[in-house]
């Protein structure tokens, strides 16, 4: 059996400042939003993949849920999990294994930082292969500057071009009433800001935020089911790369540089074909290698690719239109999100909603890229209205 699949529902939970609220209830919040807004119904759903809630994940939310799932997924490999499982929900559906997916996420990351029930430092208590770089002071923004440095030695990239990535996605986030911050920002200001890890300043850096959201993928035998315009699966790719920062052959090039490729070989597209992009942005940084190591310019040539307005809304190509990880949301990981804002405008929501200025005019294909770790895995999935 191989049956073609289409994303059919997405949805987000409240998101910004929850403080009032546990990972629990924005799963809840997000699935039964994402199921409304598909059509279907709670008993229509027979797989479900989480990460990051519970000590049984996908287990426990599905208990919570009242879901009873004949498939489930609880892959972890960071930020870009959501991709990946997208791409093995998409093989389940395809070979009957299941019929109707749910991929759900919901984090407090902020709230619990604020109440000093959680830390930031990843590497507080390591084992295995990351005990080795601990001490040394190897946390997670330091293997992020580290690379950054080395692409702008290798090629002349400047920190003022990464500041102009921060600078487009706040004025992405500008139309996005749901964004955490929305308020411009300049590129003197970028630079102005505190430092956190050299060579980013705090605004290089995502903002903490609470939230979640859910993402509901169908059989094409179920779309005449749904409510809206399905958004089809046209190809997937998934890479593993390192952990170990001794172990990273090229800091210049992310997990993206191969699966990237593979996505859009399986698709039959090119980069070119696109209208838009999701990407993971954790730093200015990430964004950047990201559109360069999934083809949409030469290596070492994305500062300059990305200036200019280019992937502002109205640009050549919009970057994370809804603000991205730096200014609209970023609660832990945040992979599924570009999922959710890549459907959004390929069904023209936005502009069916009334609001033509956060819509990408005429989308009709986009790449969604969610990258994990320091640059460790990475899962792309292409996109397309029809």
């Amino acid at each position: 059996m191989t049956r073609r699949v289409a994303i059919v529902g997405v949805a987000l939970s409240d998101t910004g400042r929850v403080d009032d609220l546990t990972p629990f209830h924005l799963h809840s919040q997000a699935v039964r939003r994402a199921v409304e807004d598909s059509g279907l119904s709670k008993d229509d759903v027979d797989g479900f993949a989480s990460n990051g809630t519970g000590t049984l994940p996908p287990i426990e939310v599905a208990e919570y849920l009242g879901l009873r799932p004949r498939w489930i997924d609880s892959t972890g490999v960071g930020g870009g999990t959501w991709e990946v499982m997208a791409a093995h929900a998409v093989d389940a559906i395809a070979q009957g294994h299941a019929d109707v997916i749910v991929l759900s996420y919901g984090s407090t990351t902020r709230a619990d930082l604020k109440k000093g029930r959680r830390t930031a430092n990843l590497s507080f208590g390591a084992r295995g292969p990351l005990q080795y770089e601990v001490p040394y002071g190897h946390t997670l923004i330091a293997k992020y500057g580290m690379s950054t440095l080395r692409h702008m030695h290798e090629y002349g990239t400047t920190i003022e071009q990464l500041a102009e990535i921060a600078v487009s996605s706040r004025y992405n986030a500008g139309f996005n009433p749901d964004a955490y911050y929305r308020d411009p920002i300049t590129v003197d200001e970028v630079q102005s800001g505190r430092m956190i890890a050299d060579p980013f300043t705090k605004l290089h850096c995502c903002i903490r935020s609470d939230g979640g959201c859910a993402v509901v993928l169908a059989a094409e035998d179920r779309i005449p089911d749904t409510r809206h315009r399905p958004v089809w699966v046209l190809g997937t790719g998934q890479f593993g790369s390192h952990t170990s920062m001794s172990q990273w052959p090229d800091f210049t090039a992310g997990p993206a540089s191969i699966s990237g490729p593979m996505a859009f070989e399986r698709a039959g597209l090119t980069p070119a074909d696109m209208d838009l992009a999701c990407v993971y942005d954790a730093f200015t940084f990430m964004c950047m290698v990201t559109i360069e190591d999934l083809g949409f310019c030469a290596k070492g040539e994305g500062g300059a690719f990305l200036a200019d307005g280019r992937m502002r809304l109205g640009g050549d190509l919009p970057v994370n239109p809804d603000g991205g990880g730096l200014s609209a949301c970023h609660p832990g990981m945040r992979g599924l999100f570009l999922i959710v804002e890549a459907t959004r405008q390929l069904r023209h929501q936005y502009a069916e909603e009334g609001t033509p200025e956060r819509q990408v005019p005429d989308a009709e294909l986009a790449v969604a890229s969610g990258t994990g770790g320091w640059f460790c895995s990475n899962g792309t999935l292409v996109l397309g209205r029809g």
